[in-house]
């Protein structure tokens, strides 16, 4: 049951106030194009005029590596109270091959009652219902404690170097809970894979293809690889099982590329060195330094098959599985504001990757939720859309979230 002035609150959340800006931030296309230059630069300028106009303070805007900057927001509301983030990120996903799109990429089309284009769940929807979200309840301050900050990043479809820079600069400080608005349906999602991110390298000799045997083939080695880390993806989906919300773990070579650039290929000469890059999901029945050194160990077993070839896996990046209890207190506050604002009992999930949140609660220990709208499996694919009507849920569940969080 609503109270008066929550009644308030959600009847001043506007429908259509919340398409346009969806829209306005689709039409800017914040695809990372180096041979461009194309940054999320335009959709920083565009978030950092319309925080000055509706929110009426100047937003903090950092670099955390050329060109690719930060948006720190914070509205204090005078009064001692807990502090809470909202966070989402500006940079998208290549729109891939155009023909493949039935509606235009950074269009913003309007058709069957979602808005379609990319970035449009994964998460410019969602950098919206935090925006418009901070603006609903900077209407009430007079009755809220505690302050509340935007974290709006850049780099998450990369190395994720925007939230790193935001933690290392000392903004996750103090904060005590965190709703992270990517697109998973408004389901509330407790927890979120781990990541391991590995380089493959196998050296071998250059030679003519027409005499392969006075060179050394790098490629048939890699291909053993690909192989043996196939079967131990089988047997670890066998060992683990399927976690309750984050399903199986998986092993997957997602690059392999023979020669390495910027060397071309050539079909007449058989390459020196080939190498492939591996995109490894766990799951909390997996210990990530037990893996390495598993995977080590499947190099080492191809090495003693065939010593003609150097062989050598390099781990990129680390990111740790995490989970937050259902008892938590801003998964209990988006549970209650959900069932009341949709009438429905909420559906508890897992993200299958891994968000910006993963970085604030394994290194800053922040209870971090993922709950924003967008179909799950839809990001990165042709035709991205978010639903309407799931749109405005998610804005009035954040916004009745955050005012029952802060009063």
């Amino acid at each position: 049951m609503l109270e008066a002035v929550e009644e308030k609150l959600i009847g001043s959340l506007d429908k259509d106030e919340i398409v346009s800006l969806v829209r306005d931030l689709v039409r800017l296309d914040s695809v990372i194009r180096p041979d461009s230059g194309n940054t999320e630069s335009r959709v920083v300028s565009f978030i950092a005029e319309w925080v000055r106009a509706n929110l009426g303070t100047e937003p903090v805007i950092e670099e955390a590596a050329p060109g690719r900057e930060n948006i720190i927001v914070t509205l204090d509301w005078d009064r001692p109270g807990p502090a809470l983030l909202l966070e989402g990120h500006t940079d998208v996903v290549s729109e891939g091959r155009r023909e493949t799109w039935t509606h235009e990429p950074f269009g913003a089309e309007i058709a069957e009652n979602r808005i379609y284009g990319r970035g449009s769940c994964d998460m410019k929807a969602g950098l919206a219902v935090n925006l418009l979200t901070a603006k609903a309840l900077l209407a009430l301050r007079e009755r809220l404690k505690g302050r509340l900050r935007l974290a709006i990043v850049c780099d998450e479809e990369g190395m994720m170097i925007g939230i790193k820079h935001f933690i290392a600069r000392g903004w996750a400080d103090g904060i005590d809970a965190c709703l992270v608005s990517e697109p998973e349906e408004n389901q509330l999602c407790l927890s979120m894979k781990g990541a391991l991110r590995a380089l493959v390298t196998v050296k071998g000799k250059m030679a003519h293809g027409a005499m392969p045997r006075t060179g050394i083939n790098p490629n048939v080695p890699l291909a053993r690889i690909i192989l043996a880390f196939h079967e131990f993806e089988s047997k670890e989906i066998e060992r683990c099982g399927s976690h309750e919300y984050l399903g199986f773990p998986s092993v997957t070579f997602t690059v392999i590329q023979s020669p390495p650039p910027p060397e071309p290929p050539q079909l007449n000469v058989m390459p020196g060195t080939a190498f492939g890059y591996v995109d490894i999901r766990t799951i909390p029945a997996q210990d990530h330094e037990i893996l390495k050194g598993r995977l080590r160990d499947i190099l080492a077993q191809v090495h003693r098959d065939d010593p003609s070839c150097i062989l050598d896996i390099y781990f990129i990046e680390d990111r740790p599985v995490v989970t937050l209890d259902r008892e938590d207190p801003i998964v209990r506050l988006a549970a209650g504001a959900f069932q009341d604002i949709t009438g429905k009992k909420p559906v508890y999930n897992g993200v299958p990757g891994a968000t910006d949140g993963t970085f604030l609660r394994a290194r800053k220990n922040i209870p971090c939720l993922v709950n924003g709208p967008g179909p799950r499996h839809k990001p990165h694919q042709s035709d991205e859309y978010v639903d309407i009507d799931e749109l405005y849920d998610a804005l009035r569940i954040y916004a009745l979230t955050g005012f029952r969080f802060f009063s």
